[in-house]
């Protein structure tokens, strides 16, 4: 008997839309444990429990507040209360009272205070911004608390960036620019565009991508470097000796050239869905962007999955495969097929979830692994735990929904496909 085929893609397909809601729901049931009753969200660990002596993480708290305001937006009960938990820890226990701006980690712990990063900064937004479209009490106070840093401490407006780091105080800034937080900001600021209307933050969403985009990462065959001095040079040895580093790798990450594939296309939506002229090097550094990290990362070396990291001639420096990548990777395959319809998007947004199904997704203890290595058993290289339901989540709801600035837009404007 022949093999029945068909036309039509697998994210179109009725069964895998209700796959994804209830993948989605175990994601979200799953999280409910990082909850801590003193305030804020903790990374639960391999099986789902909080560690001994857990404390409120403010990236962490600003996930979980983000993406149960995305499960709200649909109904999910439950979802209001966590939101409302995070707004309370990221208004008060998280928040420098004295200098403005937010804490890695809670003051009165061990690990608190410290360095006044970005991609913090850019969290509190992005979590701000959808409990604003949702409508909780709190959030607008502090939206624009967190623009109000962001303006005053971070945006370099003659750079048309965001600046990376500042001592506790702001009295010291380092002497870094990363490419990682300004994507992050990219991502928040199109969100803070869906939670205002403000078109200054779609302004500012092209600018990094103009710089990041269309002039580093094509000039570099669209492998995207990651760390520059404050002059913009790029730091080709910067962290030689952490290969593994979780937010700042050596080399070159090819999961992060498919989120700033697929943020390419939501800014070209923004754009255009607002009556602004959206340049055509969105969508085709979209594509090119996608090209490269599957060219670079994709099944490399006899392995399979998705690289961490390649070095400056092409080898693989480290091989582990972090879920994230494979969830960036997924909503950029959807993106690009719903752009241009062609079939070999398609086929990569088949291929990215056979590999999380078969690979990552762990049915014993709940969620995704974090990481697994090159001989796809889980691993702790790179991040330890499972304090991530942001990135897994959202890609259980982006094939369901056209191209838009933000999900948080696009969910409360009703586009969500069953």
């Amino acid at each position: 008997m022949a093999e029945a085929k068909t036309d039509m893609a697998m994210m179109d397909m009725p069964a895998h839309r209700r796959w994804l809601d209830g993948e989605g729901q175990r994601l979200l049931a799953f999280s409910k444990a990082s909850r801590l009753p003193s305030g804020g969200f903790c990374a639960l660990d391999r099986n789902g429990e909080r560690p001994e002596g857990a404390s409120a993480d403010t990236i962490i708290t600003a996930r979980m507040t983000y993406s149960y305001a995305l499960a709200a937006m649909q109904g999910l009960p439950g979802s209001v209360p966590l939101v409302d938990h995070g707004l309370a820890a990221l208004s008060g226990l998280l928040r420098d009272d004295v200098n403005g701006g937010w804490y890695e980690q809670a003051p009165n712990t061990p690990e608190g205070g410290g360095q006044k990063r970005a991609y913090v900064q850019a969290f509190v937004a992005l979590a701000a911004s959808a409990a604003v479209i949702l409508g909780r009490p709190g959030a607008k106070d502090l939206l624009a608390d967190a623009l109000q840093v962001i303006e005053q401490r971070f945006w370099a407006e003659a750079d048309g960036a965001m600046r990376e780091s500042f001592s506790a105080d702001f009295a010291e800034e380092e002497a870094y620019r990363g490419a990682n937080a300004n994507m992050h900001s990219l991502e928040a600021f199109l969100a803070v565009f869906d939670a205002t209307g403000d078109t200054i933050w779609l302004d500012r969403s092209l600018r990094i991508a103009e710089r990041f985009v269309n002039r580093i990462a094509r000039q570099n065959g669209f492998a995207l470097p990651e760390h520059f001095a404050p002059d913009w040079t790029v730091l080709k040895e910067f962290h030689a000796d952490r290969p593994d580093h979780p937010f700042r790798p050596y080399g070159t990450t090819p999961g992060h050239s498919l989120e700033w594939s697929h943020l390419c296309l939501k800014l070209e939506a923004g754009l255009s869905g607002s009556g602004h002229s959206a340049p055509a090097w969105l969508a085709e550094c979209s594509g090119a962007l996608f090209a490269g990290a599957v060219r670079d990362g994709w099944n490399r070396d006899g392995a399979s999955g998705l690289v961490y990291t390649v070095d400056w001639n092409g080898k693989v420096c480290v091989p582990n495969t972090a879920h994230w990548t494979l969830a960036e990777g997924i909503t950029a395959a959807a993106l690009l097929y719903r752009r241009t319809r062609e079939a070999d998007y398609a086929e990569w947004y088949r291929r990215f979830w056979d590999y999380v199904d078969l690979t990552l997704i762990d049915r014993r203890d709940g969620s995704w692994f974090n990481e697994v290595d090159a001989d796809n058993r889980p691993s702790e290289r790179i991040y330890e735990g499972k304090p991530d339901l942001y990135h897994a989540y959202q890609p259980t709801l982006t094939p369901r929904l056209p191209i838009a600035a933000s999900i948080p837009g696009a969910l409360s404007r009703g586009e969500l496909k069953d």
